[in-house]
């Protein structure tokens, strides 16, 4: 076919890549990886898609993540990858929690869930202090406990709108991480990923800022299982992963760099908590199993190729990276369309998908070659491209 490239050309291209095959892995993991999972849009019911509530496929929905346990994979649910603040809101995230931990609970690996805790029910204009932000977490925390789930402390767009310094936040992390009736997980996401989280943790430099994090764990290390780390600066994670205290994991969440994190060196290694994993998954699976069995150089072979997928998926501006995830999901059949909440599919252009499906072949990930083909060439059509 002939694809789009970002030099205002069309190119032929040829499929080069062999499918990676569906499985799960031989031995058990040597590290916990969380794929942040999309949801999965009903166009035929939904209804003003820019100001209601999303209509959710529930089915596929669930199949989606059905199918990343199938391959050994944990769950990351309802973060931002499932759009949560840019199509999904409150009350649709909660019966995804509920209907994900009740699919979970039937399924014989017994998948790890963890699901993100905020504070998107209440207008920004409304928290304004302490109690009106630990209230509005505390709903949503009770909620993902009451459904069986693992707590991810998601960071709330609410502490930069209300300016809160170092201060704030420990006070009210710390309240949360106390009531909480298992270890959480905390996150920290850029503003690549949010620009309205510019500032996190209540500093306005990285370094300060991972000082006040720190002074969170290190006050509550027992009732903390990791943190997730969303700032795209290896460098950063490192050093922040050495100084953690023992027993409290650094989860990846660095979509450009995240093969040598895990991999590791010196005996120190971050677990894993991304969103492209949703979109890897068998290369994720199958490097994680070689991993596991000492097989480094296999490790490697699997994910380098993923790795310019991941940084063309989560190019800048970065908070667009959904889309490229609900892509290759479609290419691969796992839904039948490709419409997303919000109409959210319109946030990148054709060019970037064209660039993708490349991409995705070369990593030997597109599962069904001849459906994935049939499917870009309806998206091209779509352009004006025949």
């Amino acid at each position: 076919m002939r694809l789009p490239t970002y030099a205002g050309m069309l190119e032929d291209y040829r499929l080069v890549g062999e499918a990676l095959e569906v499985r799960a892995p031989a031995v058990p993991l040597t590290r916990t990886a969380f794929a942040a999972a999309h949801v999965v849009s009903d166009p035929l019911a939904e209804r003003d898609p820019w100001v209601g509530r999303p209509a959710v496929d529930w089915e596929n929905t669930l199949k989606f993540r059905c199918w990343l346990w199938d391959q050994g994979l944990d769950l990351a649910e309802a973060m931002d990858t499932a759009q949560r603040g840019m199509g999904v809101d409150w009350p649709t995230a909660r019966e995804l929690i509920e209907r994900t931990m009740r699919a979970a609970k039937a399924h014989p690996l017994r998948p790890r869930v963890a699901c993100g805790a905020g504070t998107d029910h209440v207008e920004l204009s409304e928290l304004r202090d302490d109690d009106t932000l630990i209230a509005a977490y505390s709903h949503q925390m009770e909620a993902i406990e009451a459904a069986g789930g693992q707590v991810i402390i998601m960071a709330s767009r609410a502490f930069p709108a209300m300016r809160a310094d170092i201060d704030t936040y420990a006070r009210v992390y710390g309240r949360l991480i106390e009531q909480a009736a298992e270890p959480v997980i905390l996150h920290w996401l850029g503003d690549a990923f949010d620009p309205m989280l510019a500032g996190y943790w209540g500093a306005g430099d990285v370094s300060s800022a991972t000082d006040a994090v720190l002074a969170i764990i290190a006050a509550n290390p027992l009732k903390i299982d990791g943190i997730k780390v969303s700032l795209l600066d290896q460098a950063h994670e490192e050093g922040l992963r050495a100084r953690l205290p023992e027993g409290v994991r650094l989860y990846t969440g660095d979509d450009f760099n995240y093969a040598d994190l895990i991999a590791g060196s010196s005996g120190q290694y971050s677990h894993a908590l991304l969103g492209i994993f949703a979109a890897i998954a068998p290369a994720a699976s199958q490097a994680l199993e070689a991993l596991a069995k000492d097989d480094v150089e296999t490790y490697h072979a699997l994910l380098a190729p993923t790795v310019p997928l991941s940084r063309e998926i989560f190019k800048a501006p970065t908070q667009f990276y959904k889309a490229g995830i609900a892509f290759l999901a479609w290419l691969n059949g796992a839904q039948d369309h490709f419409i997303m909440p919000a109409g959210f599919q319109s946030a990148r252009e054709i060019t970037h998908y064209a660039e993708v499906f490349r991409l995705a072949d070369q990593a030997r990930l597109l599962t069904r070659p001849d459906l994935a083909m049939e499917r870009m060439q309806t998206l091209l059509r779509l352009h004006g491209i025949g």
